[in-house]
């Protein structure tokens, strides 16, 4: 059952977006793949979490979280067969534990959370929140930014994840994390 929730195999570079909402994940995660000619895993939350809201009008509960983890993953290791060199994922399982952590008063499925600490990423390019916040039928935390920020920034540094923070404007964004694939790219 567990399998569903790991990595496949692969000598590919994996690069993760990873902060709060609205920060610009899926703008640069489409530029850097356009920019590195490879494909972009989507954020499986935002699809399946719509859905929910369309159908239903309700939004994230506890039990939807494995079903996103499941997909997430499936994402990620169906592109990864279809990548170039490099994978750019809008997202990743320790994203999904921070926002369980963050909704669920620190609560987090164990089986997430083991997957989300077990799965390797070669770099976490972590948004800040210097851009306008958009809302949506999803988004929720405007008032948060900062707080979200930092508790994102912390699990980072808690799990020993290397990241860089992308910060100012779309080019300076997508510049900065350029500089930083093309030095993992170079070193392989």
């Amino acid at each position: 059952m567990e399998e569903k929730f790991r990595q496949a195999p692969s000598d590919i570079i994996k690069v993760v977006l990873f902060g709060p909402e609205s920060t610009g994940k899926t703008t640069i995660s489409e530029q850097l793949a356009r920019h590195y000619n490879t494909v972009w895993v989507p954020e499986y939350a935002r699809e399946y979490l719509q859905d929910k809201w369309n159908n239903e009008r309700k939004t994230c509960e506890p039990h939807d979280l494995l079903p996103i983890a499941e997909g997430q993953m499936k994402l990620e290791n169906d592109s990864t067969k279809k990548a170039s060199k490099i994978l750019i994922c809008d997202t990743d399982l320790l994203e999904t534990k921070v926002y369980s952590e963050a909704y669920y008063v620190g609560h987090c499925n164990p089986i997430l959370e083991k997957h989300a600490l077990q799965n390797q990423y070669d770099l976490y390019l972590l948004t800040y929140i210097d851009v306008p916040w958009v809302g949506d039928d999803l988004r929720d935390k405007p008032n948060e930014r900062e707080y979200m920020f930092n508790f994102f920034k912390s699990t980072l540094e808690e799990n020993n994840r290397k990241f860089i923070t992308l910060k100012g404007n779309k080019k300076k964004r997508l510049t900065t994390a350029i500089q930083h694939i093309d030095k993992l790219l170079k070193n392989r």
